[in-house]
């Protein structure tokens, strides 16, 4: 199945949904910055382009999404930058 995200221009970032415990279970949202998407993923141009990154890199932004649910499941899965120095997938 198609991962779900989509572009919010007022918060400058693209939410998109993960399934911690995998399909069917509980959708929990997750945000990631557009500053993320360019600096570690290489998104260009606008709305689209943010979004295309997200899909195109999914399986990083999801597992990382995933562990930072884990560990901090009391707060808003929010993603920058800085979450994804540590990360052996990419290179920001």
């Amino acid at each position: 199945m198609r991962p779900e995200a989509i572009h919010c221009f007022d918060r400058a970032s693209v939410l998109l949904a993960i399934y911690p415990d995998g399909r069917p279970g509980p959708r929990v949202l997750a945000e990631i910055t557009e500053d993320a998407l360019r600096d570690v993923f290489g998104a260009q141009d606008g709305a689209q382009g943010l979004v295309q990154a997200c899909l195109d890199h999914f399986d990083t932004i999801e597992k990382v999404a995933k562990e930072h649910y884990r560990h901090k499941s009391i707060s808003p899965v929010a993603l920058s930058t800085h979450d994804f120095l540590s990360c052996a997938d990419v290179r920001p």
